[in-house]
C-alpha cells in the first residue's frame, strides 16, 4: 500500500487535483506497473483487459514529462478510429484542466485547413489517426523534431495492413531516441515482434482479468434462425430496461436491421465507418446520454466507445477473430461496474465457431433462451 500512496503523492499538483476530482482511490494494476517505466523513458508493451485503465496508464507519466515551456508537439498518441481518438482527447482535456498545456485531435475526414490553423498554436500533445497525422507531417505542418513519446493505443488495430505503412512512416519521421509505447487488450506475438523492430528492449507488462479487477461477465448465447435474430433484438429492447450495444460484422446488414427496428418504434442508432463523422458523433453522444436504447455497431467504429455501467453487449454474428470477441465483450464489465452479460445470437452452423472462440479465450459459455423478454438458462439435458 505504501508504494501506491507514494505513486499518487509524487504526481504534479495539476494531476493530483485531477485525481481528486476523478474520485479514484488507488491506481489500477496496469497503471501501477507501468508508471515508473514510462516516466523513466523506457519502451513499454502494456497488455491489459478492455476497461482496465490502460489510457490513464500511459497518460499520467507522459503528462508528468511535458515541458510546458516548450511549445512543440512532445507526445503523439495514435489510434485507429475517430471515436477512440475523441475519447482519448476528452480524457487528456480532463486531466490537463489545471495545467498550462494544450492538445488537439488530428483525424481524417475533418477539415485539414482548420487542423493546420490549430497546429500553428503548437499544441504539446497530438492525438490522431495515422493517415492524417502522416499527411500533415509530410506537408511539414506537424513538426515532430522534438517528439519525446509515441503511443499506439489499441495497438492490435494499428499494426494491420490498413495502417501499417502510415504508422511506420510516422515512427521513422520522429527522432530516433523517442519513446515508443504499445497498449492493447490483445496483441499477437507476430505483431509484437514487428513493433519490436522499432523499440529498444521494451518492457512487456501483462495484466490478466483477475489481476485487473474487472467485474465478472456472463457469456451467454441463444441458438436461432438467422431471420429470428431481429425478433430477439426487438424483444430484448422491449422487455429490458437497459441499453444494448449490438455488434455486427457487416455494415450493410447492420443498416437494414437498424431501419427495421426504428420503423417498429425502437430508439436505435447505427455506428459504422461509412457514416459521416457528424452522424457517428451524434450516435455515440445519444447512446452515452441514454437517449438511445440500442446502438448497432461494427467492431472498429465501437473501439472508442466507453459507456458507464453498460450491462449488455449483444453479438448478432460471431466475429472471425477471437480477439474481436474479447474487445466487444470488454465494452461491459468495466472496472467500477457491476459486471455484465455478453449475449451471442448464433445459428446452428455458428455454434461450433462460437465454442472454438470460447475455448481459445478460456471463457465459459452458457446456452440460454428468451422467455417473455427474460434470459433463462437452458437445461443442457433437453435436446433442441
Amino acid at each position: 500500500m505504501k508504494e501506491i500512496i507514494m505513486f499518487v503523492d509524487t504526481l504534479q499538483p495539476f494531476l493530483q487535483q485531477a485525481w481528486k476530482k476523478s474520485g479514484f482511490s488507488t491506481p489500477l494494476p496496469i497503471q501501477e506497473r507501468t508508471y515508473t517505466m514510462i516516466k523513466d523513458g523506457k519502451d513499454v508493451i502494456g497488455i491489459s483487459p478492455t476497461g482496465s485503465g490502460k489510457t490513464l496508464a500511459y497518460l499520467l507519466p507522459l503528462l508528468e514529462k511535458i515541458d510546458v515551456e516548450q511549445k512543440q508537439a512532445q507526445v503523439l498518441i495514435l489510434a485507429s478510429s475517430h471515436e477512440l481518438v475523441a475519447q482519448i482527447h476528452r480524457l487528456i482535456q480532463e486531466w490537463t484542466t489545471y495545467a498550462e498545456m494544450s492538445s488537439m485531435m488530428v483525424i481524417g475526414g475533418a477539415n485539414i485547413k482548420r487542423q493546420i490553423e490549430k497546429l500553428k498554436k503548437k499544441p504539446q500533445i497530438i492525438v490522431g489517426t495515422p493517415g492524417r497525422v502522416l499527411e500533415l507531417i509530410k506537408q511539414k505542418k506537424l513538426k515532430v523534431h522534438v517528439l519525446k513519446s509515441i503511443v499506439l493505443d489499441e495497438a492490435d488495430q494499428l499494426l494491420v495492413p490498413e495502417h501499417r505503412n502510415n504508422l511506420f512512416g510516422i515512427i521513422k519521421s520522429a527522432p530516433k531516441e523517442r519513446q515508443l509505447l504499445l497498449f492493447s487488450a490483445t496483441i499477437s506475438e507476430g505483431l509484437a515482434e514487428e513493433a519490436n523492430r522499432y523499440m529498444v528492449t521494451p518492457e512487456v507488462i501483462r495484466v490478466n482479468n483477475e489481476e485487473a479487477g474487472t467485474p465478472k461477465v456472463s457469456y451467454q448465447y441463444i441458438v436461432s434462425e438467422e431471420r429470428e435474430k431481429i425478433d430477439i433484438l426487438r424483444s430484448l429492447a422491449r422487455h429490458l430496461d437497459e441499453q444494448l450495444l449490438v455488434f455486427f460484422r457487416d455494415s450493410g446488414n447492420l443498416a437494414v436491421i437498424a431501419d427495421k427496428l426504428a420503423y417498429q418504434g425502437i430508439a436505435v442508432e447505427a455506428l459504422h465507418g461509412e457514416l459521416s463523422k457528424q452522424k457517428r458523433e451524434k450516435a455515440i453522444r445519444q447512446f452515452v446520454k441514454g437517449e438511445t436504447q440500442l446502438l448497432l455497431a461494427t467492431d472498429v467504429a465501437a473501439r472508442g466507445l466507453d459507456v458507464k455501467d453498460l450491462a449488455y453487449v449483444v453479438q448478432v454474428d460471431v466475429p472471425r477473430d477471437p480477439n474481436h470477441y474479447l474487445h466487444r465483450a470488454g465494452r461491459t464489465g468495466r472496472v467500477g461496474s457491476d459486471g455484465g452479460i455478453v449475449l451471442s445470437l448464433v445459428t446452428n452452423s455458428e455454434v461450433r465457431q462460437l465454442n472454438q472462440t470460447a475455448k481459445k479465450l478460456e471463457i465459459n459459455l452458457v446456452e440460454t433462451m428468451l422467455r417473455k423478454g427474460k434470459l433463462i438458462k437452458k437445461d443442457p439435458t433437453k435436446r433442441r
